[in-house]
């Protein structure tokens, strides 16, 4: 006798708490992401404008570079979106590359000004 179970296509959606802890993990994971000439991760350099989780586990993330003519410009967002991927619960993954606003040194966390010496 086989025994027939009732499998639910339904995604449980994430709630709020859930969003907020996939989106600290997602910022940490970004936190790897190093432009290669500067020794201070992108999120601490400010290139991350926002991280938008939905319910169903999509990311949105818009970014900038630092130049608009970056060496970089083609291998930061496909690095972040690979690592973004990992994290448990992402369903997928937008990067999304913005220079409007432009990108400055006041968007640097205050670590990452003192790590290259920057007054600010």
């Amino acid at each position: 006798m086989s025994e027939e179970k009732n499998v639910s296509t339904e995604t449980k959606e994430l709630s709020a708490s859930d969003i907020l802890l996939m989106k600290e993990q997602i910022i940490k994971t970004i936190e790897t992401c190093y432009d290669p000439e500067i020794p201070v991760n992108i999120y601490e350099l400010g290139l991350i404008y926002d991280v938008a989780v939905t319910p169903q586990g999509s990311v949105a993330i818009k970014m900038t570079l630092t130049s608009p003519a970056c060496p970089s410009a083609q291998d930061l967002p496909v690095e972040v979106a690979r690592k973004v991927k990992g994290v448990p619960g992402v369903e997928g993954v937008t990067v999304d590359v913005v220079f409007d606003p432009p990108w400055s040194p006041a968007k640097m966390s205050e670590a990452a000004r003192l790590t290259l010496g920057i007054d600010y």
